[in-house]
């Protein structure tokens, strides 16, 4: 195998939102196996002499030996690499690994060996009002860099192949990104590629329609068989049974071997061919298991398919899969295997539907599962039935998705809840199976994510308590896993975050001082994660602003100026990290905070104005953000608060806070967001008004002491709210028992 160009350990480097983990693979895969035509290889490039083969590609999943030291093996990967490939979707326009590794890369002053490879979304759709999301390159590619190796404003065309739909397709993508590595046109390339194809392929080209051949005179005899005497009965579905057994095996090894050479002209002949036998055949006078062997036939085409990008053909392949399928789940109500299969088609419809963008069709496809399901589901479920537990929790998952991107938060919680109690069954089933335990502290996670978005704080606490009997667990089990420590720690900050929501200050203090405490540890286990020390910077400027509301400025101002200085550092090695500069923006409303109680009303102002122009941009992209929402916010009241400037100006800063709260389409019962509603109708003297959303806290055990200060100073009762702390400690204390059971 030839070595890569001259001190390059590596041909290619493959950047990529694990989301799209099946596109990487596949890519991984095809770039490795790949051969370069001989007349090609050993000529003679700009870049070098041309090689016969394209390995080694470097892949983090495949070569990384553990995530401890991550920042530095991909950095050190990254330099070892000729060229970067960039896999573009939203997924990887969001993930600022990916932007992180195309940074580095650029700064190694190899920014014209940079490839992308666009599955999803659309190239620049952030300069198309209203599509902003669906944008497809990430931001260190949409925009050129100084010499000095720093992002500017000045927009840049980055070289990309197209995989989607109606565009290169899956075949002529990969031939330009190996065009552009080995510094060859694309259509010479295409052309000699073609030309060996046409001579590698000669003998499975006769292997297929040998079988073709094969497959139909055998289903010729099967069908002339079923029509004669009974005694030939045996012998027809003897010969029906071999020409099934011969169309798997052309759906399977030789599927594999055409697409090792990437023929995928023949793979699809292959399916046509095996459609077309299909539907020649009749789903009555045929044994269940002929039948069953023909849905996952056919369920197999569609899927490839689907990989391919052929969104119809996938959807005719499903669809005829489903026709039998339901033929089979009808003949047998009560029998689970066939009632799963039959739902686990229509849940390929409804992913089909999904991609395609038509949200009805998905969600009615999903809901059909569901019911399918739901007739067969058993009142104490067993062993043997794991695998309908789990396309149900799937299926709630598929529809309680749906429903929150639809905005609909109290149906998608709804989903979520029953999918939390299938998890809790699994686990149940099988308590040593680590993955379903993961699985169903993130169900429990994100139930408590929307229980608070709706203002159910008691549910959200214990929700959030359930998923850190779990970590804990987990941590416990297998005490030098860093990565579920760290895991343990977010949670445990989380809990504690929401628990100083309902008044219980030192408790969340405590949580979010051992938060601190094991960043702290696994920083120095490895300095160059800057997970870790993310972790660090924004647990210490929570932890601070509770000190700070508790009297201890000098604590608070010492935790502010270290997690100052930890996003400083992070902010300055990638600025287009949007989650790392709304952090940031958070540290410095503290910062701004602090100065104001210390009476330093300029700097005060400074600080504030500088969070707010650092936050409005990342609120301009994502008005949906939670969290960039709150924040904006929180530093416009701020802002009103610390400036000594006409009352008019403060009052159209407190009226924007108003309606940038209510902006947001759903959670509109969050109580952060009712808190700051408050404040602002304080400030803006319109207490009558203010009335009703404090009831509405005061009902839901909202007592952050922020408010609290509040409530006192403009003298309004607000009593402990008796009813809310029995019921709290119920949930809790039940979550718990169901967690601790579950292990």
């Amino acid at each position: 195998m030839d070595a890569p160009p001259t001190d390059f350990r590596y041909r290619a480097f493959i950047a990529y939102s694990h989301q799209d983990e099946a596109w990487a693979e596949w890519l991984h895969k095809a770039l490795e196996i790949y051969r370069v035509p001989a007349r090609l290889a050993g000529t003679e490039t700009s870049i070098g002499v041309i090689p016969r083969r394209l390995a080694p590609i470097f892949r983090d999943r495949s070569e990384l030996p553990s995530a401890s030291d991550l920042d530095r093996k991909v950095d050190e990967a990254l330099q070892a690499s000729a060229n970067l490939i960039v896999i573009c979707s939203p997924r990887s326009a969001t993930s600022r690994y990916v932007n992180r590794e195309i940074i580095s890369f650029r700064r190694l002053g190899r920014a014209d060996r940079i490839f992308c490879l666009i599955i999803d979304g659309e190239p620049n759709a952030t300069d198309i009002a209203g599509r902003e999301a669906e944008e497809c390159f990430a931001p260190a590619l949409r925009f050129a860099f100084s010499t000095g190796a720093t992002p500017t404003q000045e927009p840049t065309a980055p070289i990309a192949a197209d995989a989607r739909p109606g565009m290169d397709g899956r075949v002529d993508a990969k031939l330009k990104l190996i065009a552009g590595i080995l510094d060859v046109g694309f259509d010479a390339l295409k052309q000699r590629e073609h030309q060996r194809h046409i001579r590698r392929m000669a003998a499975i080209t006769s292997l297929s329609l040998a079988a073709m051949l094969i497959t139909t005179a055998l289903a010729i005899n099967a069908v002339i068989s079923r029509n004669t005497a009974d005694l030939e009965r045996q012998a027809a579905e003897r010969r029906q049974k071999q020409s099934e057994n011969l169309v798997q095996f052309m759906l399977g090894d030789l599927h594999d071997k055409l697409y090792k050479v990437q023929r995928l002209d023949l793979i699809e002949a292959v399916d046509d061919k095996a459609m077309a036998y299909f539907g020649s055949l009749p789903t009555t006078d045929v044994s269940s298991e002929a039948l069953a062997l023909r849905v996952r036939a056919l369920t197999k085409i569609g899927s490839l398919r689907l990989d391919q990008g052929h969104l119809q053909a996938a959807m005719d392949s499903y669809q005829a899969a489903a026709k039998v399928a339901a033929a089979l789940a009808d003949a047998s109500p009560s029998a689970i295997p066939q009632q799963v299969a039959y739902a686990e088609v229509l849940g390929f419809i409804g992913m089909t539907n999904w991609r395609e963008g038509r949200l009805d069709d998905a969600q009615s496809a999903f809901e059909t599962a569901r019911d399918v399901l739901h007739r067969v589901q058993p009142g104490t479920p067993g062993a043997k039935d794991q695998e309908l537990l789990f396309q149900l929790a799937t299926t709630y998952n598929n529809i309680g998705h749906v429903l929150e991107v639809r905005g609909s938060l109290d149906e998608a919680a709804r989903e979520y809840r029953q999918m939390l109690a299938l998890a809790l069954q699994l686990v149940t089933l099988d308590p040593a199976n680590t993955h379903w335990s993961e699985a169903l502290g993130a169900a429990h996670n994100n139930v408590g994510k929307l229980a608070l978005m709706g203002g159910d704080l008691a549910e959200a606490i214990a929700e959030y308590r359930a998923d850190e009997i779990i970590e804990a667990a987990l941590s416990e089990a297998d005490s030098k896993d860093n990565d579920q420590r760290e895991n343990l720690l977010r949670v445990r900050a989380i809990v504690g975050r929401t628990l100083v929501l309902a008044g219980e200050v030192q408790t969340g203090m405590l949580n979010l001082e051992q938060a601190v405490a094991v960043a702290t540890q696994l920083s120095k286990l490895d300095e160059s994660n800057s997970n870790f020390q993310e972790d660090i910077a924004l647990y210490a400027a929570q932890l601070s602003r509770l000190r700070r509301l508790s009297g201890d400025l000098a604590g608070a101002n010492a935790l502010t100026g270290r997690s100052i200085a930890i996003f400083s550092a992070l902010t300055r090695q990638d600025p287009a990290n949007a989650p790392w500069q709304r952090e940031y923006a958070e540290v410095r409303i503290e910062e701004a905070t602090l100065a104001h109680a210390a009476g330093n009303a300029e700097d005060a102002r400074a600080k504030a104005s500088r969070a707010l122009n650092m936050l409005d941009p990342l609120l301009a992209t994502h008005p949906e953000d939670r969290a960039t929402l709150l924040a904006a916010v929180s530093a416009r009241l701020l802002l009103a608060e610390v400036t000594d400037i006409e009352p008019a100006v403060q009052q159209a800063l407190r009226e924007d806070a108003l309606k940038t709260i209510q902006s947001a389409r759903s959670g509109r019962e969050d109580p952060r967001m009712l808190a700051l509603q408050v404040q602002a109708l304080l400030a803006l003297r319109r207490r009558a008004q203010a009335a009703p959303t404090i009831q509405r806290l005061w009902a839901s055990g909202y007592r952050d002491p922020a408010l609290l200060s509040l409530l006192v100073s403009e003298r309004i009762n607000y009593p402990i709210n008796k009813g809310f702390n029995d019921r709290l400690q119920a949930a809790v204390h039940l979550a718990g028992s169901v967690s601790a059971s579950s292990h």
